[in-house]
């Protein structure tokens, strides 16, 4: 099997995770080429990753390229996608698609006029957050009626909450709130801290009211790389629930069942199979079995390889798997939550075109 040709628009930070994988997975993926803003940005990003880079779309679309990723600030991203449905060519989205509500009624007018637009939302798709959905989706937790996110910021959290409850294109009453308190930084995307230093740390809480489900969403952008903050997950329903790598259920209403949630390495201990993730394992069930073995990647990076991965049944007429409407309605539900947080006042979603 060939391995899938896909070109990269733009060259920032988060082309790089597109890149890392391609490099990792080199009989999976190609990146056919880059369109890169400068010629001196073009010139480093071939130095350093191998891969030719252009300065215009058609030159980048000559080599016919499966699909094209888009990641390039938000304000661009609109034009871009609607380039890329002028020519026909399938586009994978970086988060959000657009920058504002009216950007993203106008980007998902692209559906209509035969645009083939998926979003690449990777979170859902990191193995411990795949078993658990699994989980939650299974019926064993009963009606899931509460999740509570403490993972990641804005719409990454909201999608991850409504996904963990079931909710499609429900609206939402919000309320929110902003908690500041000290806190000793940590590394950052550069490195470790160079000395001590104590700043404010900024955490948002905040209710998501469904009617019979509610999501909590919890996040401080320190827990991204901190030392000492970590992450939270925890879902209810009413035969069970998940506690972070902790599950119970009820087998029977008589039969408690419990189990952790276990990453099976391959490498440790002296096995000899390699360095990688094997999957999750629950009890005695495989929740998430890693489909890139033996690649050495992170959760983060197999979640990105995944979104490729999927990107390329979707190109070649496969269903969705996190669509134009769905990443507008987690993005829509993200600003209304940061309206309520800047205000004060509980606030009520309104169902939106892309519904």
């Amino acid at each position: 099997m060939e391995p899938i040709p896909f070109a990269i628009i733009g060259g920032g930070w988060r082309a790089e995770f597109f890149l890392r994988v391609a490099r990792a997975l080199p009989e999976r993926f190609r990146v056919s080429g880059i369109l890169a803003r400068s010629a001196e940005k073009g010139e480093r990003l071939t130095r350093e990753w191998g891969v030719p880079t252009v300065r215009t779309l058609d030159d980048l679309l000559r080599e016919k390229p499966l699909f094209a990723v888009v990641s390039v600030p938000w304000a661009v991203s609109p034009q871009m996608l609607t380039d890329l449905t002028d020519r026909g060519v399938p586009a994978l989205a970086e988060t959000p698609p657009a920058p504002d509500l009216n950007g993203l009624i106008a980007v998902n007018r692209l559906t209509a006029r035969g645009g083939r637009i998926q979003v690449a939302e990777q979170y859902h798709l990191q193995p411990l957050h795949a078993a658990r959905l699994r989980l939650a989706a299974s019926g064993r937790l009963g009606r899931v009626s509460q999740a509570q996110v403490s993972v990641c910021h804005g719409y990454h959290g909201i999608s991850l909450l409504r996904r963990l409850l079931g909710i499609g294109f429900e609206n939402a009453s919000l309320t929110a709130r902003r908690f500041v308190s000290p806190l000793v930084a940590g590394p950052g995307r550069d490195g470790p801290p160079a000395e001590e230093r104590v700043g404010d740390s900024s955490q948002t809480l905040a209710w998501l009211d469904f009617g019979e489900r509610l999501g909590v969403f919890d996040f401080t952008g320190d827990q991204y790389f901190s030392w000492i903050r970590g992450q939270r997950v925890l879902v209810r329903g009413d035969r069970g629930e998940i506690q972070d790598e902790e599950v119970r259920y009820l087998e029977a209403f008589d039969t408690p069942v419990s189990y952790s949630l276990r990453r099976m390495n391959a490498g440790e201990n002296g096995n000899l199979e390699g360095l990688y993730l094997k999957g999750i394992l629950g009890g005695a069930e495989w929740l998430y079995r890693n489909p890139f073995i033996p690649a050495r990647l992170t959760d983060d990076e197999i979640a990105v390889a995944s979104c490729l991965d999927k990107m390329a049944e979707y190109a070649q007429g496969g269903d969705d798997f996190y669509s134009l409407a769905e990443a507008s309605q987690d993005y829509y539900l993200s600003m209304m939550l940061q309206r309520a947080e800047e205000t004060g006042a509980p606030l009520l979603t309104e169902t939106q075109p892309w519904a």
